[in-house]
């Protein structure tokens, strides 16, 4: 039962004014105006500015930081990370339109992911920003595009690694995957993009994500960085970068704590000061998205009804899992746990309820908190799901049962 555990993981991060949660400097009630209807999702500019400058403070000087689009592709949020942080790594020629409109460089765009169109790479060579190989077949598929068109494309090879990051809630990396080539292969596909001609970027190693075991993350630091090392040292072009992946995880359950990111930091400081000497033409990529816009993001619906059904009480809001599938617990968790939840407009109330929180949808998935304790809500009050500034809205089936779409805000 939720009143037996901690209410939320940690969400110190908004400010609270007279019960009222406070997101960019505006009250929830008015800003709730300000967009004029609910549901919407809400981001925080000046906390995703404060977490690029904690990353900064805390990893090495010289590690370039990409942003991962996936997690959160709204325009005004790339737009807002373009100034700060190194480059953006996309995952299809929609969100490569998006970086190019945000006014990102080619140079510092690249392209990940398996399934790449014919036409999503001859859009991508003929931009100029770096193709993650992710299979022999890509590699071909592009050096034939380069002899039609006549552009040089510019190309990394994503490695699948034989090791994993442990305990990560993605595993993206080890064993048989769909993502990048093997390891054991990627010698004679640095042999092959040498003899195509092909401008050669470096490697992408990402081995999972949504990790926070310090341990775990320094492991697979330290292996990819021996890998793509080995790598780059029998490769017959010489490699300008390699990119280490991500994985730094964000709490979202009771119980988790946030990362330790300094730790990880003065590793990762150790583990460059280590090799530096001997590869000092290598850049080292770390490639983030959760890590960066999550915690600044909430996704707030609005209490329509409050229903007793034998002695459980549900508040049912027009927002649901067609906006916010990770908050229902179909976004990949295996045994369902709940996001942190409040109203965001009676914030440490002493008056509290336990209650569910459930959407319009004719399906019993449609659960946004089970059984939380709450502070007592009425219709009119305003539900806030925090950690929901990655994998919220694109990631969700907007259009099931044909309930409109919520707005994005940038504050």
């Amino acid at each position: 039962m939720a009143m037996n555990q901690p209410k939320h993981a940690p969400t110190t991060q908004f400010s609270v004014q007279d019960h009222c949660l406070v997101v960019g400097g505006i009250p929830l009630t008015r800003l709730a105006q300000r967009v004029g209807s609910t549901p919407f999702y809400a981001y925080d500019r000046q906390l995703i500015s404060a977490r690029i400058r904690s990353l900064r403070q805390h990893l090495p000087a010289g590690l370039l930081l990409h942003y991962a689009m996936k997690a959160n592709p709204m325009s005004a949020v790339v737009q807002h990370l373009a100034g700060l942080v190194d480059g953006i790594d996309v995952a299809s020629a929609g969100e490569m339109k998006v970086a190019l409109d945000a006014g990102v460089t080619p140079d510092n765009i690249s392209f990940a992911g398996p399934g790449k169109s014919r036409q999503e790479l001859a859009c991508a060579i003929a931009a100029g920003i770096v193709i993650n190989i992710e299979s022999e077949y890509e590699l071909e598929t592009i050096a034939q595009l380069a002899g039609e068109t006549g552009f040089h494309p510019r190309v990394a090879v994503r490695v699948n690694p034989d090791f994993e990051l442990k305990s990560s809630g993605m595993k993206m990396g080890g064993g048989s995957k769909q993502f990048g080539i093997d390891a054991e292969c990627v010698p004679a596909v640095l042999r092959r993009i040498a003899q195509l001609q092909l401008d050669l970027e470096g490697l992408h190693i990402f081995s999972g994500s949504q990790n926070l075991r310090v341990e775990a993350i320094q492991e697979a630091h330290e292996k990819t960085l021996q890998l793509g090392l080995q790598l780059a040292s029998i490769s017959p072009v010489p490699m300008r970068t390699i990119n280490i992946g991500g994985g730094l995880g964000i709490p979202y359950f009771p119980g988790e704590k946030p990362l330790d990111l300094n730790t990880v930091g003065v590793n990762l400081k150790q583990l460059l000061a280590g090799i530096s000497p001997s590869s000092p033409d290598v850049r080292f990529v770390i490639e983030l998205g959760r890590y960066i816009v999550a915690e600044a993001g909430i996704y707030v619906c609005r209490v329509l009804e409050k229903k007793l059904s034998r002695g459980q009480i549900f508040l049912i809001t027009n927002g649901g899992l067609h906006h916010h599938l990770a908050a229902s617990g179909n976004f990949g968790q295996v045994i369902r746990k709940n996001y942190p939840v409040a109203i965001g407009n009676k914030m440490y109330i002493d008056e509290t309820e336990i209650a569910s929180v459930v959407g319009p949808l004719c399906t019993p998935l449609d659960l946004l908190a089970d059984r939380m304790e709450l502070s007592r809500a009425e219709p009119g009050d305003l539900i806030v799901i925090f950690q929901s500034g990655a994998y919220g809205l694109t990631a969700s089936p907007t259009s099931f049962l044909g309930h409109p779409a919520p707005l994005e805000v940038l504050v």
